[in-house]
């Protein structure tokens, strides 16, 4: 899968270059140390002088250069993370694998390297300014509440947000709202595990796999009455869509994924998936007030053996998976292809309005991650815990490269917003 993206070169320029380029390259810069550092800096809306720069004088003298930051490897990196669970205090218990007795720590020392590029580390600093005085909400399930943690984390080697979740939702496990004071900035989860509205259907009441009605033509008031004023948008769903499921739509049944109900059409868990992110991009659109940058976070892969989870499966490897171990196939890439044919129709749609929706592609730099989930280290020992969890990610751990990714494609959509207004 390439997925071409844009990146800063280093600066090291071609020997044989001619003096137009050598120019063109002294004027950019004089451009890059003025104009830039105020364009993503401020809030004002007011215009910015408009030299006229061909995009591919940009790539010919090396400033910009294509990269796919989501094709790789995962190479050793003996430095460690970012944070630890003594440095940061809002790891929840459920990911802080150190805090109950994880006994291995090379899980925390690699780094995800793209095949012909480098990804910048994070730099909390420079997310901060990005994001000064804007909103960022991750919609979805507890995969995403997992990547906002993770994001807190890296933040707070710079600054420490406020809890205000009480002063929008009773529910403040599901529903959480930081905010960052002296930047002014707003970090939400809006648990949506569908996208879409849904309720129980099982006349037993809910459990961990029991049957559920999902209506797939009607966004999740959840998130979709609160989320009109973001600036950044971080979607995603999957792990909730293998469970039982009857499928509605205008009011009608039209089908079901593993229900076993007569008269009632079988069909694939992959047409709800579609169906839910189709009726999620549609709305996003619709809304008339929103102006954000909507980025699809792909489905992040679970890594059970020895039996399924609810059987005896658990994730105990310590090692990341080569490319050769594990493929990039199956009910896997099925979901991923389903996400992006979904978001590519998002995108041309979109235009029409000036809304951008960008493909997060962590799944194959995940898939090769078995040894980063909390199996049975996601609580305390006291729990009695006989469920592993091989879906959620230990912090710190490889879900952290989620939010390096995300600081990449923010930098890169900041700089094609500045590129415009240059025209």
């Amino acid at each position: 899968m390439k997925f071409n993206d844009f990146e800063f070169s280093d600066g090291k320029n071609s020997q044989h270059g001619t003096s137009k380029k050598l120019l063109l390259l002294l004027a950019l810069s004089l451009v890059f140390l003025t104009i830039v550092p105020l364009y993503l800096l401020t809030t004002s809306h007011s215009p910015l002088p408009s030299p006229k720069i061909d995009i591919s004088d940009l790539r010919n003298i090396g400033i910009v250069k294509e990269c796919d930051i989501f094709s790789g490897k995962w190479i050793p990196y003996p430095n460690g993370p970012y944070y630890t669970n003594a440095t940061c205090s809002l790891i929840i218990d459920q990911q802080n694998c150190m805090k109950f007795g994880r006994p291995d720590t090379e899980f925390m020392e690699w780094r995800w390297r793209p095949e012909k590029c480098a990804l910048p580390f994070f730099n909390a600093k420079q997310f901060l300014e990005l994001v000064r005085g804007k909103m960022m909400a991750f919609v979805g399930d507890s995969l995403g509440r997992n990547q906002m943690q993770s994001l807190l984390c890296l933040l707070s080697s710079v600054s420490h947000p406020e809890d205000i979740s009480h002063r929008y939702t009773a529910d403040t496990t599901y529903f959480k709202r930081w905010f960052y004071a002296d930047y002014g900035f707003t970090l939400a989860t809006l648990w949506s595990p569908f996208l879409v509205k849904s309720n129980d259907a099982d006349p037993n009441g809910h459990s961990l796999n029991s049957l559920m009605n999902l209506y797939l033509d009607q966004a999740d008031e959840a998130w979709a009455s609160q989320i009109e004023n973001f600036d950044y948008v971080i979607i995603s769903a999957g792990q909730w869509f293998f469970r039982p499921l009857i499928y509605h739509i205008n009011g009608q049944i039209v089908g079901c994924h593993n229900c076993y109900m007569e008269n009632i059409t079988a069909v694939t868990m992959y047409y709800g998936y579609r169906m839910a992110f189709r009726a999620a991009f549609e709305t996003l659109r619709s809304l008339k007030n929103y102006k954000g940058i909507t980025f699809l976070r792909t489905f992040s892969p679970s890594h059970f053996e020895n039996g399924a989870w609810n059987e005896g499966g658990n994730c105990i490897r310590t090692m990341p998976f080569s490319s050769e171990e594990m493929k990039f196939d199956g009910y896997i890439l099925e979901f991923y292809l389903t996400q992006a044919e979904e978001l590519r129709k998002a995108q041309k749609k979109g235009k029409k309005r000036g809304l951008r929706f960008e493909l997060l592609a962590t799944t194959e730099a995940m898939l090769l991650r078995p040894d980063g989930h909390p199996n049975y280290y996601g609580r305390s020992a006291h729990d009695n815990v006989t469920v592993a969890d091989c879906v959620h990610w230990c912090l710190p751990g490889p879900i952290d490269t989620w939010n390096e990714f995300l600081l990449y494609m923010m930098r890169k959509e900041a700089w094609r917003s500045f590129y415009e207004k240059l025209q």
